[in-house]
């Protein structure tokens, strides 16, 4: 197989014979929906992060929205979050009517930078959407000091970030809520899914209610005690997690051993910014790998050349605020957040997985070498 014909994905799940076996027992179920096998996986996440309260979605966003709304965010709030994210983070507050705000990232971190947070808020501030990017945490402790001050809901988007560890405990484990997001590239998979984990009991059944198009809590199936959503998990993908949570410890593992080899590949690249290292308050927990090219680099050009090679890549991530639909709905341009405008032109994902292997990565890392000339 020539170089050119060997194609290197982007990422790929980790599945096998256990989430085969697990997900044929629902279908011999019978129950494929709103069944046991929901709640089996809520309890299981909620121990894995720590969290005493766990509510199982259709996806990432939707718990996210879900969370605005039981913030009560609602027309003429302003809520505060990353421009360099998934829309998601900033998608959330605008499906309730709320005026997106962004707040600079931290140049070395790409989380928000609080002291940008802390000039941002106005108010009409009402909640403050932190992004752990890339499964690095966010300042939640200053975040969280933040929202004591001014009264406002403090949302931890850690879609990014199962696993990953600040100040000695999981994500999850410090008390705000968080949402997480189990699309096929995320450190466990349910093929398309979510859980937002609470530390209320009152938060936790207005989720499942909201959820569930606002079923009432002990009314029948056509009772509503309010508005909601069909954001529901299915039991064939709470199935497919339950599996990947039986091998969360070695995912992680893999993943992290693969980043390791990547950064001893690359670290001798002059002028290439690899991801910042872990302290002794963050401990990542590695959902993607992403460089920061040289400055001048012309990156179409890098992408050009690894895709020519069969490595797939992504430009990783555009800001948010500059989308077009954001240009045109708010106004925003340029200087807005120039922090996150200058990374976003230069960072690029590399393939990357839980067993992507050693010879893939030196084809990358030897592909981007010969790239940046």
């Amino acid at each position: 197989m020539t170089a050119a014909s060997r194609q290197i994905g982007l990422s790929a799940p980790w599945l096998d014979g256990r989430e085969e076996e697990l997900v044929v027992e629902v279908l011999r179920s019978g129950r494929l929906s709103l069944g046991p096998w929901i709640d089996r996986f809520e309890e299981r996440f909620a121990e894995a992060v720590g969290a005493p309260y766990a509510a199982a979605i259709s996806s990432g966003t939707a718990g996210l929205h879900l969370l605005c709304v039981s913030a009560g965010v609602g027309p003429g709030d302003e809520v505060i979050t990353s421009p360099y994210s998934f829309v998601a983070s900033a998608n959330c507050a605008i499906y309730e009517g709320a005026t997106p705000v962004f707040a600079d990232i931290d140049p070395r971190t790409l989380n928000m930078s609080p002291a940008a947070v802390e000039a941002a808020v106005t108010g009409r501030t009402k909640a403050i959407v932190a992004v752990d990017i890339f499964g690095y945490p966010s300042e939640l402790d200053e975040l969280q000091a933040i929202c004591a001050r001014h009264g406002l809901t403090l949302i931890d988007d850690s879609c990014e970030a199962l696993g990953a560890v600040y100040k000695g405990r999981a994500l999850g484990a410090q008390g705000q809520d968080a949402v997480w997001a189990f699309y096929p590239n995320k450190q466990i998979t349910t093929g398309e899914g979510g859980v937002v984990t609470t530390w209320s009991e009152d938060t936790w059944k207005l989720l499942k209610s909201l959820r569930n198009q606002g079923r009432a809590d002990g009314g029948g199936w056509l009772d509503h005690a309010r508005l909601g959503f069909n954001y529901r998990l299915d039991d064939i993908r709470a199935a497919i997690g339950i599996g990947q949570l039986e091998k969360l410890e070695r995912i992680l593992a893999a993943r992290q051993e693969v980043a390791g080899r990547y950064t001893s590949l690359l670290e001798g690249i002059e002028g290439l910014g690899l991801p910042c290292a872990d302290d002794d308050d963050h401990v990542r927990s590695w959902f993607v790998y992403v460089v920061e090219l040289p400055d001048g680099t012309d990156r179409e050009a890098v992408i050009g050349v690894l895709t020519e090679s069969g490595i797939g890549t992504a430009r990783y991530l555009p800001c948010i605020h500059l989308q077009s639909y954001m240009r045109e709905r708010y106004g925003f341009a340029e200087g807005v957040c120039p922090v996150a405008e200058e990374k976003s032109t230069r960072t690029l994902a590399l393939p990357f997985h839980a067993r992507l292997g050693e010879d893939d990565q030196e084809t990358v890392a030897a592909a981007l070498r010969q790239a940046l000339g």
